[in-house]
């Protein structure tokens, strides 16, 4: 579904990924780690068209969407959970969601509000209250439901358990294998590194802007050597 050949993305002179490459299957749930500045949410602000790429291609569904504007990748059927969930705080739960099926039909809408309801219980209680006063895994809860709208094919998350607590981390992981379960195709970028190879089909480790490691979850939850080097425990 969604194939990364080999993209170069800048910051003025600086490389934040250099001759990057990375591939997920439909219904695939694959997993993205390594240290802080490695590159991750440059690479899946690259694939959303948030920044664009100086080399390589992003090859989405078989189309060439390299540099693509975010609304066309989005109409497509791309869908971008950003760090630090950037909900309008000042809209209501129900209002944040709608401006996330913008691209859906007015009745499909109306389903797809019944569906996030069904998904995220603890939305529904807070359906009229402002995104602001949420909790932090409500609010991440939001953010998910609210891409969710849009109807990808393909859902992508950067550090959806950045900041939470404990039980609350719990909550995203479950949910993630609650979206895998309902054949769901995620790409998920994770600080959690230990937790996102135990849900993972597979998943790739980024270091200073390269790709240094790839296999399946399991294969990487082994390499005691990438967390020590790579990742940091």
């Amino acid at each position: 579904m969604l194939e990364v050949a080999g993209i170069t993305t800048k910051y003025g002179a600086i490389s934040a990924l250099r001759d990057t490459s990375l591939t997920v299957g439909s219904g695939e749930v694959v997993g993205l780690i390594g240290p802080n500045g490695a590159g991750k949410t440059t690479l899946l602000g690259s694939v959303a068209g948030l920044l664009k790429p100086t080399g390589g291609t992003v090859t989405f569904d078989g189309a060439d969407v390299t540099g693509a504007a975010p609304e066309k990748l989005l109409r497509a059927g791309l869908a971008l959970v950003p760090e630090h969930r950037r909900i309008f705080v000042d809209l209501t739960v129900e209002e944040n969601l709608k401006i996330g099926g913008i691209t859906a039909s007015k009745s499909d809408r109306a389903e797809l509000l019944e569906e996030m309801a069904d998904l995220f219980p603890v939305l529904r209680d807070k359906w009229t209250t402002q995104a602001g006063f949420l909790s932090g895994g409500e609010a991440q809860q939001l953010a998910i439901g609210r891409a969710l709208m849009s109807k990808p094919r393909l859902l992508m998350m950067d550090e959806p358990s950045l900041g939470l607590a404990p039980v609350l981390v719990d909550v995203v992981f479950e949910l993630i294998e609650s979206l895998r379960a309902a054949g769901r195709t995620l790409l998920v970028v994770e600080q959690n590194a230990s937790r996102m190879l135990e849900v993972a089909d597979r998943a790739y480790v980024l270091r200073s802007g390269e790709m240094v490691a790839e296999g399946t979850g399991a294969e990487l939850l082994e390499r005691t050597d990438l967390f020590d080097t790579f990742v940091g425990g």
